[in-house]
């Protein structure tokens, strides 16, 4: 099973939902970099389970423990591993579906596979793990955030409830101020309304998170199978619950002429800059051509399905093939993408850190 990532900037998740920990060994990391634990620890605060009342009522500090890779405060240039110990298990809530397989999960699969699974939770394909993937994308940020590039992401859509405003013209710290993780106040308040009255009825909802980069340099990405926005594609997709990923104009754009399409270069001069910036009038590249950075902003989309469980009965097999009613039982998120928001951005910066390493080899 692989559950490694990166190229230069590495990171290998282990553990399962209701083991004993799960955790994250970073390789590839350069020394030298401050290590400030009370910024991952806000990372992993912003992703931990519990958060208010449309999120899992799973209770877990999500404390890391830094076990190698960081001395008197800066990284060491060696792996560094951080492990984040469950504390609230309730194994038996899943007891019921031993073997039983849930709608729309991976229990199917991962028997089919590997010829067992862990069930409790999920056991490896819980979105539990993603908090170690926060971790080490919280490392990354402190990265990028060393060289002046920002990754921020936000909740644009909760099933229908859309917010069309470009991201331009919206203050992205509001995100972090109310439960959704929406950047538009009244916006936010109807996502609210609209999870919990899902929550009641023992269902579930998907939703959409934007993400923008900015800061990011041009010359990150490679032209040909490792294209930047195809690393970022692979990076969502790999996050529990994703169906779809999109850049710049996305599917929109297929609905252009070229004429409309391109991005036309004009030279920007700066205070006292005697060569001037090559910028782009427009962005519907979303900041990416060729595979490669072009300077400006990269933005995208993330698509997110309703959670598969949900507190209702549904009509499955056992892994016997015997016709079975599945109950929803446990402690779930009514919809994943609050909590996602984090874990998008951890991921993105993750692929950025990993392309500036690589950019620093690419030429003399």
């Amino acid at each position: 099973m692989s559950s490694t990532y990166g190229t230069l900037f590495k990171i290998s998740t282990f553990g399962e939902s209701h083991g004993v920990a799960i955790g994250v060994v970073i390789d590839g990391c350069p020394a030298g970099l401050p290590f400030d634990t009370d910024f991952i620890q806000s990372e992993l605060d912003r992703r931990k389970p519990g958060q208010s009342r449309i999120t899992t009522q799973r209770r877990e500090a999500d404390e890391f423990e830094v076990l190698s890779g960081v001395f008197e405060g800066k990284t060491t240039g060696t792996p560094i591993s951080l492990v984040i110990r469950n504390q609230d298990q309730r194994s038996k809530d899943y007891s019921h579906i031993a073997r039983q397989f849930r709608p729309s999960h991976a229990d199917f699969t991962y028997e089919q596979k590997y010829g067992n699974r862990d069930y409790r939770g999920g056991g490896r394909s819980s979105a539990r793990e993603t908090a170690a993937r926060v971790a080490a994308g919280a490392v990354a940020k402190l990265l990028l955030q060393h060289l002046g590039v920002s990754v921020q992401a936000y909740v644009s859509q909760v099933g229908k409830l859309k917010l069309e405003t470009p991201y331009q013209q919206l203050n992205l710290a509001l995100a972090e101020e109310n439960a959704v993780r929406c950047p538009d106040p009244e916006m936010a308040r109807q996502m609210f309304e609209y999870i919990d009255e899902t929550r009641k009825r023992g269902d579930s909802i998907g939703g959409v998170v934007n993400c923008v980069v900015q800061g990011a340099p041009v010359g990150w990405g490679e032209p040909v199978f490792d294209k930047l926005h195809a690393e970022l594609g692979k990076a969502m997709l790999s996050i529990n619950a994703v169906k779809g990923f999109e850049y710049g104009s996305g599917f929109a754009g297929a609905e252009l002429y070229g004429s409309e399409h391109n991005d036309e270069f004009y030279t920007e001069n700066g205070p006292g800059e005697e060569t001037g910036r090559v910028r782009t009038k427009t962005n519907l590249s979303g900041g990416i051509q060729g595979g490669i950075s072009n300077g400006e902003d990269i933005y995208f989309r993330v698509a997110f399905k309703p959670v598969a469980t949900i507190m209702q009965d549904q009509d499955s097999v056992d892994a016997d093939g015997n016709a079975v009613v599945v109950s929803g039982k446990g402690r779930h998120d009514p919809c994943v993408v609050p909590r996602a928001v984090p874990i998008v951005e951890a991921m993105a910066a993750l692929v950025l850190a990993d392309f500036y390493l690589r950019d620093k080899a690419a030429r003399l």
